[in-house]
């Protein structure tokens, strides 16, 4: 097994994407819009990467927030608020806020469990800031630490009933970028002191299964690399500071934060001490060339692996969408009872 997550280019596996992932068994995969098109088409997709590997657990992602950031979207499947919303909740009701957000995550990882998807790209821990640019915006679940911590874990725990693990993001922290990191490497100049805001929330949720790495460069850590790149950061930062024990995943490797080509930047990040190297745009290039440089996953990768699978579909407790729905939106009318 190879440490790296792939995209597929469409509705269902290619023959050169069937003998490439059969060939060099990839850590997992992820999905985006150009997957998913209806709920029987999905399932059939993620059977067919479940059946290529003979395995019944298999990691497969997609990044299902609500909001702006959803890849399975109406008509066929329903649409869930951004995570602003719940903020909002709680600067009126905080245990309401918390219930609310958790229901909120049952219920959309109930569409999730139901086509196979074992992983949601979910929650955002980033703290919200004044200023910073807009690509986590209304996505952020507040600007105070503690209780984006407590809505995070509402949501991994919303998401957990319903058999789906959650995977933190964006660590050590996206809310100060001044850049999208899509488009450009955002630098965040912030002091250590400021920085250490920014780890609260990780810190927090540290004992979570799965993470992800931000492709930002903080300048009181290392001037020169992006988290995803860096081992300073990887180490020092997310694994000592935070102590996360978890699955790294990288962000995209597609993105234009990073420099070099897409392989290149794979082996830096894995190098660094990123668990996983995620590339999410089926060019057939590249991901071969990722599984020419990567090495075979190493032990402790494969201990984190494993333990995040540990929890996919275990559970069975979700309740009725329908119910779970209703009882969100009960709460959240409380926000407009006090406006």
């Amino acid at each position: 097994m190879i440490p790296a997550i792939f995209g597929m280019a469409g509705p269902i596996l290619t023959a050169d994407e069937r003998a490439f992932f059969r060939e060099c068994d990839p850590a997992g995969y992820i999905l985006f819009g150009r997957n998913v098109e209806n709920r029987i088409q999905l399932r059939a997709l993620t059977d067919s990467l479940r059946e290529l590997h003979g395995r019944d657990r298999v990691f497969i992602c997609i990044d299902q927030e609500g909001g702006r950031v959803a890849r399975m979207k109406p008509p066929e499947w329903m649409a869930f608020p951004p995570g602003e919303v719940f903020d909002r909740l709680y600067d009126v009701a905080p245990a309401s806020a918390i219930e609310a957000a958790r229901a909120n995550a049952e219920a959309l990882a109930i569409d999730l469990a139901r086509v196979g998807i074992t992983v949601d790209c979910h929650p955002l821990l980033d703290v919200r800031q004044t200023g910073a640019h807009d690509v986590i915006g209304d996505r952020a679940l507040g600007a105070e630490p503690l209780r984006v911590a407590a809505l995070g874990r509402a949501i991994l725990a919303g998401l957990a009933r319903a058999g789906v693990v959650g995977c933190i993001k964006h660590m050590p922290g996206h809310g100060r970028a001044l850049a999208d990191s899509h488009k450009q490497l955002p630098t965040v100049d912030a002091s250590e002191e400021e920085l250490a805001i920014d780890l609260q929330p990780f810190q927090a949720l540290s004992d979570s299964p799965v993470g992800m790495s931000a492709h930002v460069r903080y300048t009181a850590w290392d001037a020169e690399n992006p988290a995803t790149l860096s081992p300073f950061v990887v180490e020092e930062v997310i694994r000592k500071r935070i102590g996360f024990a978890g699955l790294l995943l990288t962000d995209d490797l597609d993105m234009q934060a990073l420099s070099g080509t897409v392989p290149e930047r794979a082996e830096r990040a894995i190098a660094a001490g990123c668990d996983i190297a995620l590339n999410c745009w089926a060019k057939m290039e590249d991901m071969v060339g990722i599984a020419e440089r990567l090495p075979s996953m190493g032990e402790k990768t494969a201990m984190r692996l494993q333990r995040a699978l540990i929890a996919v579909g275990d559970d069975g407790t979700a309740g009725v969408q329908e119910e779970l729905i209703a009882r969100r939106d009960s709460l959240l009318s409380q926000i407009e009872a006090v406006a």
